[in-house]
């Protein structure tokens, strides 16, 4: 039942709101009123009591709240669903899925995959099993049947190939297994791309027991795919090809990227309207295209759309080629010497082993170059020539030197731009009349038109070209007399030049000047390479490892398991499971193995005839959504509502916000009184807090220790960490836990927050300034603790005058302070057993006392284990660098050694830090244990 765009499951459980009339009469059903009988003294007090009144009735509002969470009940059962999708037909003896999952699908794989989901649920709600199959998997993956809960695994761990479908094989697979099922349903998701075989395929897969089928298929087959990228001489030319049936023009761009994904250069290609092929080129310097790792498409993520590079498509490799012995003696003489250093910086030079043409040309020619250069080779070996002459015409480019051997040697029309005149003439000799002919400018229609002519270089001798009608055409460089200088020729695929000059500097200065360098760069910019070549390490393997791979998606990733070693061979390779698109072989050589070659084009799957029930679907995610559940849960909430207003009519919850109430005005006061107490005006008023009162808050919230910056960064860092090593030594041992140390400046920091202030003396830090000490003296007054610490136990002279430079310092410190006597601290003192039995207090250094304000009016002491005087001391003096000691790093790891190396010096120091802390914190307080008999006495016990 379906009433778009809703849809019920059990529609006739709707009947049950006909009910709701009925929970209505019985919601506001008013009972009988109880007779009464009037008590009369009862009169007086029902003037005096509030009455109770309840209601005869519950409240409108309250009803219909009531029938709304039943009428959501009621529609929850019914099982609605918003925006229902159509039953697909899912049934008979079992469903067949063929998907395909080749790069083509990669664009809109999700659709895909979710609308096979509602197949597969439809026949799992049917009973029926599913047969499962993918046409760019393992050749030999089970395709079931299954069961639905294993089909549905089976899609979900399924995910595109880059690499193109193979109906027939897998179709015919599907075959045999309906074979043994008759009145199958097949369901056919295809990528909407037709491929070779695919009219036998079908009629294979609906010939075995097919009862309907199921088309599905996108809106519009829109594929865009890159099958060509050349290295040209004016830059990068891109071809492009799009699915047929789109008449728009359109237009794409296309981004270059190097060997480390990063993006280097930009082309955009245009589809002219009605046309399917675009064309671009990516017009960027020589050197830069040698960089280029990968050309894709913008927006297009599938493998179509991605071209891996490789060595055949970045720099030339140019084969190099002499007759010359003398080459080492006189390497300046030698006739490659300048041939080599003008093409070494943008070409791969690679020359023969053998001396002997008949075996160096094959040699040259295995190594696949781009252009070969012949330094004044004379007659070709008549075994080789005909290679050589295949190898022109099939677009290599040859490029040749004149030289006495040259011009000794006949015409060869097939290896040579022009007809040549035998011998050689020489410009200038003692027998000549004419003198050295400069170079002038270049013609138009040659290679190096936009070259300045070289002002500098001469020609002294040269092979002069036959008089032709076609000689003007084929000139590319002349001398001033108009006789050639360079010539060349295209020939088939290839190109011929001719330099009527040696390459050494014997017949001109050309070889010697910069417009050498920039013509033979021209000539290689000219020239096509011939393809990867397979040589050395790689010629005696007889296969490539994968290296990169295009994923479906046209990302490059590392190899995938199933990929396997490619075995390059002459002409295309094609694209399977096992040798999937992308880089094979290593990190000094790669072959480039693209999906989509140059006579690629896109065609649309044509659905073919059937003799069976079709029903045609299109990819498209499931938008329908089950309601039940929001509407349990908008029931629940509305009961949960219902009981809050029960509660609330009830008067359970009317007395929970007068306690709120109370106990917020209770909170307040107690503020305010605290406010008051403490004099801090923002506990009692916010409006009224002043600049510092929340620092202020923070350092009195804990006890903390604190130091004093002396401005001698290494002395606060210590200081800091020994006061951390302290704290956590108190927060281990004690009930105490103190806050983070405080460095504090006396000139200007509120010193009555901390009840120790620890001052390491150090003679290099500046002398504190009269108002700093002023301050310091008046925090000692008003019951603060200073722990003065000279760290020079081992720095003090040894007569009775001498004393250390941090002595020094400490006297001129105390001679402005109010000092009480000083003493060195009592055996009988609080300060031995605040905490720890003591007998001493060491530091880093042991033996120097501590000094503590003197008991001078002690008495009594026979009988007192502690002395009169034993209030807290405002001065406590050492030498015993009690901060080096209890300093410790990020792992709780001592600093710095103790002296002498003692581990127990270290704990002694730690504990000698805890009385004192506690003597801070607590005063005299064992002086009172001797009147414990007296008041145990007073209190009768």
């Amino acid at each position: 039942m379906s009433w778009l765009p809703l849809s019920f499951g059990a529609p006739m459980v709707l009947w049950g709101l006909l009910a709701l009339p009925v929970i209505w009469w019985l919601l506001r059903l008013t009972p009988p009123k109880p007779q009464t009988e009037v008590f009369p003294p009862l009169k007086i007090l029902a003037r005096v009591l509030k009455r109770e009144e309840t209601p005869q009735q519950s409240p409108w509002w309250l009803t219909l709240l009531r029938l709304l969470m039943a009428a959501l009940i009621v529609a929850a059962l019914a099982e609605p669903v918003f925006n229902p999708r159509e039953k697909l037909p899912a049934e008979g003896a079992a469903l067949a899925l063929v998907i395909d999952n080749d790069w083509a699908s990669a664009a809109d794989w999700g659709k895909r995959v979710a609308t096979a989901q509602r197949l597969i649920a439809d026949a799992g709600s049917n009973g029926v099993p599913v047969v499962i199959a993918f046409t760019a998997e393992k050749p030999n993956a089970e395709i079931g049947p299954f069961d639905a809960a294993t089909a549905l695994d089976r899609l979900r761990a399924a995910k595109p190939r880059p690499i193109p479908t193979d109906r027939p094989a897998v179709y015919a697979r599907v075959a045999g297994v309906l074979e043994t099922l008759p009145g199958a349903s097949v369901a056919v998701l295809a990528d909407g791309l037709a491929a070779k075989g695919d009219e036998a395929a079908f009629n294979t897969l609906l010939s075995k027991n097919a009862a309907r089928v199921v088309w599905a298929s996108s809106d519009r087959l829109a594929l865009t795919g890159l099958t060509g990228a050349e290295n040209q001489v004016d830059g990068f030319a891109l071809t492009a090809i799009r699915a047929p049936g789109d008449p728009a023009p359109a237009q794409v761009t296309a981004g270059a990227f190097d060997d480390k994904g990063r993006r280097i250069a930009d082309a955009t290609l245009t589809f002219a309207p009605g046309e399917n092929t675009a064309t671009g080129t990516m017009a960027v310097p020589f050197e830069l295209r040698n960089d280029f790792a990968s050309i894709a498409l913008d927006g297009e993520r599938q493998a179509g759309a991605v071209r891996v590079l490789d060595e055949s498509s970045k720099r030339r490799r140019v084969g190099l080629l002499s007759q010359a012995e003398a080459d080492q003696a006189q390497p300046l003489l030698s006739p490659l010497y300048y041939i080599r250093r003008a093409l070494q910086p943008f070409a791969d030079l690679v020359e023969p082993s053998s001396a002997d043409l008949a075996d160096a040309i094959p040699q040259l020619l295995d190594q696949k170059p781009a252009m070969i250069v012949m330094a004044d080779i004379g007659t070709i070996p008549p075994q080789v020539r005909q290679r050589l002459v295949d190898w022109v015409d099939n677009g290599g480019t040859l490029v040749r030197f004149a030289g006495s051997r040259l011009a000794a040697a006949g015409n060869d029309d097939d290896l040579l731009p022009v007809r040549l005149r035998t011998g050689e003439r020489s410009l200038g000799g003692s027998l000549s009349w004419t003198t050295p002919q400069p170079v002038t400018e270049f013609p138009k229609n040659g290679p190096f038109a936009d070259l300045a002519p070289p002002a500098e270089v001469t020609v002294s001798r040269q092979v002069l070209a036959e008089p032709t009608p076609d000689i003007v055409e084929r000139t590319w460089a002349t001398l001033a007399d108009g006789t050639p200088l360079v010539t060349g020729l295209k020939k088939g695929k290839g190109t011929l030049v001719l330099f009527h000059v040696t390459p050494e500097a014997t017949w001109s200065t050309l070889p010697i000047s910069g417009s050498f360098v920039e013509m033979l760069r021209r000539i290689v910019q000219l020239s096509r390479n011939q393809g990867a070549a397979v040589a050395n390490a790689e010629a005696a393997a007889t296969s490539l490892a994968p290296y990169r791979m295009i994923a479906a998606d046209g990302a490059l990733v590392p190899p995938t398991p199933d990929a396997r070693p490619l075995v390059p061979v002459a002409g295309p390779l094609p694209v399977t499971f096992e040798n999937p698109p992308g880089l094979y072989g290593s990190e000094t050589g790669v072959f480039a193995h693209n999906l989509l070659d140059p006579a690629t084009v896109f065609a649309p799957l044509v659905r073919p005839q059937f003799t069976v029930p079709v029903t045609n679907v299109q990819y498209a995610f499931d938008e329908s959504r089950d309601l039940k559940g929001p509407l349990v849960t908008a029931a629940l909430v509305l009961m949960l509502l219902d009981t809050l207003a029960v509660f609330w009519m009830g008067g359970l919850l009317s007395r929970r916000p007068r306690r709120a109430r109370t106990a917020a005005a209770t909170t307040a006061a107690l503020l305010l009184g605290l406010g008051m107490l403490f004099g801090h005006a923002d506990l009692a008023r916010a409006d009224d807090a002043k600049p510092g009162d929340a620092a202020a808050i923070e350092d009195i919230a804990k006890t903390r220790i604190a130091y004093v910056l002396t401005g001698v960064p290494g002395d606060d860092s210590i200081s800091r960490a020994g006061l951390e090593g302290l704290t956590r030594f108190l927060i281990e041992k004690t009930a105490l836990e103190p806050g983070a140390p405080a460095g504090v400046d006396i000139s200007k920091d509120e010193l009555s927050f901390y009840p120790l202030i620890y001052w390491p003396i150090d003679p290099s830090a500046p002398m504190p300034s009269e108002a700093a000490i002023a301050r310091i003296d008046a925090y000692m007054q008003q019951g603060g603790t200073v722990l003065f610490d000279t760290r020079d136990q081992f720095a003090n002279g040894r007569g009775a005058d001498s004393a250390s430079p941090a002595t020094e310092r400490l006297r001129d410190i105390l001679g402005n302070l109010n000092v009480p006597p000083l003493e060195p601290v009592p055996a009988d003192h609080v300060l031995t057993k605040s905490f720890f039995i003591l007998p001493e207090f060491p530091g880093r250094f042991a033996g120097s006392p501590l000094w503590v304000e003197a008991s001078l009016d002690a008495s009594n002491a026979e009988n007192r284990p502690v002395r009169v005087g034993d209030g807290v001391s405002p001065i406590l003096i050492t030498a015993n660098d009690f901060a080096g000691a209890w300093a410790v790093d990020e792992n709780g790891d001592p600093l710095l050694p103790t002296v002498p190396s003692d581990p127990m010096q270290r704990i002694y120091a730690l504990r000698a830090g805890v009385n004192i802390m506690m003597y801070m914190l607590t005063g005299n307080y064992k002086s009172d244990q001797v009147h414990v008999p007296i008041l145990l006495e007073r209190l009768g016990q």
